[in-house]
């Protein structure tokens, strides 16, 4: 080879034998499909549905999008401040949506004093804080609320996830 020259193509298949080759390859499919139908119709549409299902990974929460917070706790109290229904109304307002995730997330103040009377633990006081909010916004949609804990300003933040589509019911003839 010269300077100047280009390197000899390389011989390729014809592009209309790839296309027979992928025609030949659907066929087949096809006639093992229509082949197993006779056999039990039922069981081949459940063994396509499970191949088409999403594949199951490990569980994990989804991510936070909004977040509303509730604060005024008396120290070592977990009763519910006078200002609670606007974070309620707001709560039950993102519950309409059943793609929504809530997560009642509770904390206990940093001061010595803000901890459960009962235990002296903060976390069981962040706990009951948070169990108390979510027992108000239960009737809802029980399913989709979650309850934390986590160290922080006294309060409780009620965080709003989206979830993605509920499963619909398999429905059969």
């Amino acid at each position: 080879m010269t300077d100047g020259e280009w390197p000899e193509p390389i011989a390729t298949r014809p592009l209309w034998l790839v296309t027979l080759a992928d025609l030949a390859l659907l066929l087949v499919g096809f006639f093992v499909l229509i082949q197993a139908s006779r056999t039990d119709s039922r069981a081949l549409a459940q063994s396509v549905r499970r191949g088409f299902a999403p594949v199951a990974m490990p569980e994990e929460p989804p991510l936070p999008v909004a977040a509303n917070r509730l604060t005024g706790f008396a120290p070592g109290s977990a009763t519910l401040p006078p200002a609670t229904q606007e974070m309620i109304d707001w709560a039950r307002t993102q519950l309409r949506d059943p793609r929504v995730r809530l997560t009642v997330t509770g904390s206990a103040g940093a001061e010595a004093g803000d901890v459960d009377p009962g235990t002296r633990s903060a976390v069981v006081l962040a706990a009951d804080r948070a169990r108390a909010l979510a027992i108000r916004l239960t009737a809802e949609a029980p399913q989709r609320i979650a309850i934390a804990t986590d160290a922080g300003p006294a309060g409780v933040t009620v965080s709003l996830a989206f979830a993605g589509e509920t499963p619909q019911p398999d429905y059969r003839p």
